[in-house]
């Protein structure tokens, strides 16, 4: 795929992620990994006046220099780790879905409550450490959080998921919100009955077929 492509690409997933109630207004961001640099949705431009040429392009070994008209997103540090240190990941989403930021606001972690946790790398959700959005100190607490996981929550701010294509990355944000809704809804009626490990590391040995195929 062409770089025009990747980056027209970028555009479509962030107006499908507003579309899908995942994200709202300019506060989410998603990035994908091309070549040797990092193609990330600028700051403060609104998805439906973003142009291709306004996407952002960081170096994979760089400490914030970029190439573009306008800014990249201010949350590019975590985005740049996760490419830069992760031969799996090829995009990154992040955003403020409503379900999934609830319980980053209650400091919630998901636990084992349904099989498609194992979409996920393992076998709860882990909750990043809340630190200043954009900041040096953010980064590093997702990134301990994303630890062999494919999706993490972000103490009092919301997700990140990651993927092997833009497309993986967003059905992985789809599906998260999901199991945060259904989580959120058991703790009202006293809460889920929790699968096993073994039961998880059975779903999990079954899923190379499961979902959005690369």
């Amino acid at each position: 795929m062409s770089e025009l492509n990747v980056r027209k690409e970028i555009i479509e997933y962030c107006l499908e992620m507003n579309a899908l109630g995942i994200n709202q207004g300019t506060s989410g961001n998603i990035s994908a990994k091309y070549g040797d640099r990092m193609l990330i949705s600028p700051s403060a431009t609104p998805y439906s006046k973003c142009k291709p040429e306004m996407i952002a392009s960081m170096p994979l070994d760089g400490d914030g220099e970029w190439d573009g008209p306008r800014k990249p997103s201010t949350e590019w540090r975590f985005h740049l780790a996760l490419h830069s240190t992760r031969e799996d990941v090829q995009a990154v989403v992040h955003a403020h879905p409503i379900y999934c930021t609830t319980l980053a606001m209650a400091r919630k972690t998901i636990p084992a409550c349904h099989y498609m946790i194992a979409a996920f790398g393992g076998n709860t959700i882990e909750l990043a450490d809340y630190a200043l959005f954009g900041s040096a100190e953010l980064n590093r607490h997702v990134l301990k959080a994303m630890k062999n996981r494919t999706a993490c929550l972000m103490a009092n701010h919301g997700m990140c998921t990651v993927g092997e294509s833009l497309e993986k990355a967003m059905w992985r944000a789809v599906e998260l919100e999901t199991l945060a809704h259904q989580y959120f809804n058991t703790l009202q009626i006293g809460g889920p009955v929790l699968l096993s490990d073994r039961q998880i590391a059975a779903t999990a040995k079954s899923m190379s077929g499961y979902g959005i195929q690369d």
